[in-house]
């Protein structure tokens, strides 16, 4: 039994030298923060296609049970809205191919303007898609979180795709007023919709979003964690993602997170041991 944990990238600033080793090439940075989760957002795939031999670098630098959720670009989702598109996934499709395994989901994010009256857009993209791979659908038009009837249109073009329905949960962030600078700028970037924990496929993906403080963030989760411990009783094999704004301590609220479903669910796999961020001295 395996809960999959992650961030929203792998290399970041503010770990280095704390949780990751200080200077570390690009073609290693994956390889240590594999260590210390085993998922990870592929967002910066949303802003250009990579080349095969970069994705080529990150299967190399992961195991096969790792797992990547991969954003299409935004030139299919933003720019195109999911219509004459053909090209630009070919070569998103062949890009991501060597991650075989590893791409657990391709990941469709939807711009807040995507509402119920596009659900025909997204439905014949779906069904043009091939089957070698697993579908996530990210919506941020309130509608689908208000409205109980876009809510099951929307449900019912996922289900026809097999595609399963991706939250982000930012209700802690909007919970009260900003703190921080970065929460001050995720409160104008950040999506304001209500949570959502209904799973449609047996692969559910979480993205959670806290705050700076990391007991605010902690405090924030518990709703997760009894979803999360549900889904793993019923045999599902979920994916969690840990946000803060400023995304400092991302790293171990991972790992916290996965420590804290592990300890009502002990069947689940223990994650690996993380490398040290600095060689051991002798004294």
């Amino acid at each position: 039994m395996r809960l999959h944990v992650g961030c929203a990238m792998w290399t970041h600033a503010p770990w280095q030298g704390r949780f990751l080793p200080r200077s570390l090439p690009p073609r290693e940075r994956l390889r240590s923060y594999a260590t210390w989760c085993n998922a990870v957002e592929g967002n910066t795939t949303f802003y250009a296609t990579p080349a095969r031999s970069t994705v080529e670098s990150w299967a190399q630098q992961t195991d096969p049970d790792f797992r990547f959720v991969v954003k299409l670009p935004k030139p299919i989702t933003h720019e195109r809205r999911l219509g004459g598109v053909d090209e630009e996934l070919r070569a998103f499709l062949e890009a991501v191919e060597p991650l075989g395994p590893r791409a657990h989901a391709l990941w469709v994010q939807l711009p807040g303007s995507f509402g119920p009256n596009d659900l025909g857009a997204l439905a014949g993209f779906l069904r043009g898609l091939p089957r070698t791979h697993a579908y996530a659908v990210e919506v941020r038009h309130r509608a689908f979180f208000e409205d109980a009837r876009a809510e099951r249109l929307l449900e019912r073009v996922l289900a026809g795709a097999g595609a399963e329905w991706v939250p982000f949960d930012t209700t802690v962030l909007f919970r009260s007023p900003p703190t921080s600078d970065a929460e001050r700028d995720a409160w104008t970037k950040k999506p304001r919709v209500p949570r959502r924990s209904s799973a449609l496929t047996d692969r559910p993906i979480v993205r959670y979003l806290g705050r700076d403080d990391t007991e605010r963030t902690v405090e924030g989760w518990r709703p997760w964690v009894d979803t999360v411990v549900a889904w793993l009783r019923e045999g599902r094999s979920p994916t969690v993602f840990v946000h803060t704004p400023d995304n400092a301590e991302a790293l171990p609220l991972a790992r916290r997170f996965h420590d804290e479903v592990r300890a009502r669910v002990p069947e689940v796999e223990p994650l690996a041991d993380p490398v040290p961020a600095e060689p051991p001295t002798l004294f």
